[in-house]
């Protein structure tokens, strides 16, 4: 105990404190959230990180591990962190010291990938990937199954897939994409412990670290949003978004994410951004020349890098679901609301947000999409 009472006590007391003003940066200053759907985003957004960071740092158990899910297509609640419709993601809390036996079943995914991530302290997200594997180095059998270890070593006796824990190894964190998530089956994801587990003993330091951690994390995730979006270039009005390279309705150039990342980032993948600006009679028409990889897809967002579930409408297009033209190009038509073309896509009615490609395990870092705003009546309808 402090002279002023359980350190857990003043730790919830600074949680709760550190939320009031988290609303701030969504509220006031220069990336205050326009109307009334962005504030109430905003505090979506605030509800849904503060139940991952709990599930991160209050909850985990580094000697009785499980994978709790972070990115659901269906949940409401997992909304979040530049999720997408076409995949579920799951987090590990890791000992650097043990080792671990991840096994599970491939079900209906056509990419599927476990990355270990450092935690440089307490609470502060990633800068540094551990270890990769996707489901082309595993040994998945006719039934398909698989397994692979986390250790700090490799055992004399383990040929199989292998990650290295380094001594700042935080988290084990995995990731499915589908073709469909509405019918396909995800990823079955277990984790085990291999040395005997720790005594359950929920002090009141490890609680007050935990809830500290989680408020760290919280104020990481609100210094990347709400994003400031790309304004529209009207006359002299121009103006570059905060957080991207480019006006709305543009794409930045994609870039292949390196292995000193922040925060959980795939280094499978390539990514583009870019924002959007519709008015009601207006729609993006998208181009891009998609290179040989496992998988790709293009999401709408709002400000704050949360999508809707795959229920909601179709706000999501992958290489599965998209129909190329016919030089192999697709063309991808956004506007408020799905429009009569084979590869539209809806904002849902929001006139201003995000967009993200990204593309798993390409050949090449892709060309930057073209983008082409147009009104409603002059949006193709058909493939060239």
């Amino acid at each position: 105990m402090t002279t002023t009472g359980w350190q857990s006590t003043a730790a919830w007391h600074e949680l709760l404190a550190g939320l009031g003003e988290l609303e701030q940066t969504f509220l006031a200053g220069d990336r205050a959230v326009e109307g009334e759907t962005g504030v109430v985003d905003g505090y979506r957004m605030l509800a849904t990180a503060l139940g991952v960071g709990l599930d991160t740092y209050l909850f985990a158990e580094k000697s009785r591990p499980v994978f709790i899910e972070t990115v659901n297509p269906f949940r409401r609640d997992r909304r979040w962190g530049g999720d997408n419709t076409d995949a579920w993601y799951s987090y590990a809390p890791l000992d650097p010291r043990r080792s671990y036996l991840v096994s599970g079943h491939r079900g209906d995914s056509v990419y599927f990938s476990l990355t270990v991530y450092n935690e440089p302290s307490p609470g502060a997200w990633s800068d540094r990937v551990i270890g990769v594997l996707n489901d082309s180095d595993l040994a998945i059998d006719e039934g398909g199954n698989f397994e692979l270890l986390l250790a700090p070593e490799r055992p004399a006796d383990w040929s199989g897939p292998f990650i290295e824990l380094a001594d700042d190894a935080a988290v084990a964190f995995t990731r499915d994409y589908q073709a469909d998530p509405r019918t396909g089956r995800p990823v079955t994801w277990r984790i085990e412990a291999l040395e005997g587990a720790d005594p359950i003993v929920r002090s009141d330091g490890a609680t007050a670290t935990a809830l500290r951690s989680t408020l760290t994390w919280l104020r990481t995730m609100t210094a990347i949003v709400p994003l400031r979006l790309g304004e529209r270039i009207d006359g002299d009005r121009l103006e570059l978004g905060h957080n991207a390279a480019q006006v709305a309705n543009e794409f930045a150039d994609p870039y292949q994410v390196p292995d000193f990342n922040f925060g959980w980032s795939a280094t499978d993948a390539c990514y583009s951004f870019g924002s959007y600006d519709l008015g009601p009679d207006e729609a993006l028409v998208v181009t891009h020349q998609p290179p040989t990889c496992r998988f790709w897809n293009l999401t709408t967002w709002n400000q704050f890098m949360a999508g809707h579930t795959a229920t909601d409408g179709r706000t999501s297009l992958n290489m599965t679901t998209a129909k190329p033209n016919s030089d192999g190009t697709v063309t991808i038509v956004i506007a408020r609301d799905r429009l009569d073309h084979p590869n539209a896509i809806s904002t849902l009615g929001q006139p201003r947000g995000s967009l993200a490609f990204r593309w798993f395990l390409g050949d090449v870092v892709p060309a930057r999409p073209e983008v082409r705003l147009v009104s409603r009546s002059e949006a193709p309808t058909e493939l060239p």
